[in-house]
C-alpha cells in the first residue's frame, strides 16, 4: 500500500464520528513505533512531521521511510507537514511525496491568512494532496514557534466559516482552549464553540494540543466532532523517558540496537492508547 491523501479517512471519521489520531515523529525508531501501534490497533495513521524535523532528518529521508512503512505495514498511511508557515517548504515536501500539509497562517490576519491558504490550496489540489489550515491561535511552543498566553485566541466560529469557504482547505484546525507542549494545571476547553463551529463547517475539525489532555476531555472532544487529535509531547516524553531510565540501569551499554527497543515499545505504548482514545482502532 502507498501513502494516501487523508482526506478520505477524515470525512470517514466526520461521518462516522471518531477521529484519526497524527503522531509527530522524528526519526526511523518514533515511526516505528507509531506503524506498529497502528498496525496492532487495526487503525489508519497520519505520521506528521513539522519544519524542524524536516531540518533534523532531511524531507527524502523522512518520505522514503514513511513510504517503506506504509507498503510494509499495510494499514493506510498519510505523511503529512505540520504546522509550517513557509510555503517553499510546503510546495518541496507536496514534490517530494507528502500527502498532506498544514499551512500555518494563523499568526497573520485573516485576509492575509486567506491569501497564504488559497496559494497553498491550489498547488497542492493539483496533486491530490489535502491541505489543513488553522484559524484562532493554539497556545505553547511547537518547534521554535511560541505563542504566548495571551496571544493565544479561539477560533471565532463565524470567521471559520468564511475561511473554510474562502480557502476551499479540506480540513479544519480550531483553537478551543488545547495547547502545545504539557499543562501547568488542567486544559479549559470551550465545548461549546466546538459544538457550535461543528455544525456551521462541513468539513473535518482538527484538535491541536492533544499531549496531556485528560482522556475524557479528548472523548467528548471526538463527541461534539473532532476529526484528528494531533499528538506530539506525550509520544516524545515517552520515548525520552525510557532511554534515560535504559541507560540509568545500563551505564555502558553503546548499542543502539539494544537502547532504542524499550524507548520504541514505550512510545508504541502511548501510541495504542491514544489510538483507542481517538475512537479510531479497528477501522481497517
Amino acid at each position: 500500500m502507498s501513502l494516501i491523501s487523508s482526506k478520505e479517512e477524515l470525512f470517514k471519521a466526520m461521518k462516522e464520528k471518531y477521529a484519526v489520531a497524527a503522531f509527530n515523529i522524528h526519526n526511523l525508531e518514533t515511526l516505528k513505533a507509531v506503524m506498529q501501534a497502528a498496525s496492532e490497533e487495526k487503525s489508519p495513521i497520519i505520521l506528521q512531521t513539522t519544519p524542524g524535523t524536516l531540518k533534523h532528518a532531511g524531507v527524502k529521508y523522512i518520505v522514503a521511510i514513511a513510504e517503506n512503512a506504509a507498503s510494509e505495514y499495510g494499514i493506510p498511511t498519510i505523511l503529512h507537514l505540520d504546522h509550517c508557515d513557509n510555503i517553499e517548504t510546503i510546495f518541496k515536501c507536496i514534490d517530494l511525496g507528502y500527502t498532506s500539509v498544514m499551512v500555518d497562517g494563523s499568526k497573520l490576519s485573516l485576509e492575509q491568512n486567506v491569501d497564504m491558504v488559497k496559494k497553498v490550496v491550489d498547488y497542492a489540489h493539483k496533486k491530490g494532496v489535502q491541505v489543513e489550515a488553522e484559524i484562532g491561535k493554539v497556545g505553547g511552543t511547537e518547534d521554535d514557534v511560541m505563542v504566548s498566553e495571551y496571544e493565544a485566541s479561539l477560533t471565532d466560529p463565524d470567521d471559520a466559516v468564511e475561511f473554510v469557504k474562502r480557502t476551499g482547505i479540506d480540513s479544519l484546525a480550531i483553537a478551543i482552549g488545547t495547547a502545545h507542549g504539557m499543562y501547568k494545571g488542567k486544559p479549559k476547553i470551550d465545548f461549546e464553540r466546538l459544538r457550535v463551529i461543528r455544525g456551521l463547517v462541513d468539513i473535518p475539525l482538527v484538535l491541536h494540543g492533544a499531549s496531556d489532555v485528560p482522556d475524557e476531555m479528548i472523548r467528548k472532544a471526538v463527541s461534539y466532532g473532532i476529526n484528528k487529535i494531533n499528538i506530539a509531547t506525550d509520544l516524545k516524553n515517552a520515548f525520552g523517558k525510557a532511554l534515560k531510565e535504559f541507560f540509568k540501569d545500563n551505564p555502558d551499554e553503546y548499542d543502539p540496537r539494544k537502547y532504542f527497543m524499550p524507548a520504541i515499545d514505550a512510545a508504541k505504548q502511548v501510541a495504542k492508547s491514544k489510538i483507542k482514545l481517538a475512537g479510531c482502532n479497528n477501522k481497517v
